[in-house]
């Protein structure tokens, strides 16, 4: 009678916690992505304990608002015209520089929010 109890239980909180699940947004941002935004923000910003909660709640704002691949995107386009070089020309083409604008549209929203 316990074992079935127990299984009852198990299976309650699956249920539970399947329907919370599905509740919650996506999150495809990958740890690694999202704890190198937090570094560098905390760089910035300052290396205190408030400030690693200020560039967390960036980067989760960050993700509600943007899918990570057009957050990659506009992190790599960033990256190159930062760098220079002959390359850049190419990425002034205004749909690129539209995917870049997105993001930092993004990040606007999310340092108001959080910070």
């Amino acid at each position: 009678m316990l074992f079935g109890r127990s299984v009852a239980a198990a299976l309650a909180l699956f249920v539970c916690g399947s329907a919370t699940a599905a509740e919650l947004p996506t999150n495809d941002y990958p740890t690694v992505s999202r704890a190198d935004y937090v570094f560098a923000c905390m760089q910035v910003n300052g290396q205190s304990r408030e400030t690693l909660f200020k560039c967390s709640c960036s980067i989760d704002k960050i993700a509600e608002l943007i899918p990570f691949k057009d957050y990659e995107e506009a992190e790599t386009i960033m990256s190159v015209i930062q760098k220079g070089g002959e390359s850049v020309a190419a990425l002034r083409y205004k749909p690129l520089q539209d995917k870049v604008n997105r993001l930092k549209k993004a990040q606007v929203e999310a340092e108001i929010r959080c910070f």
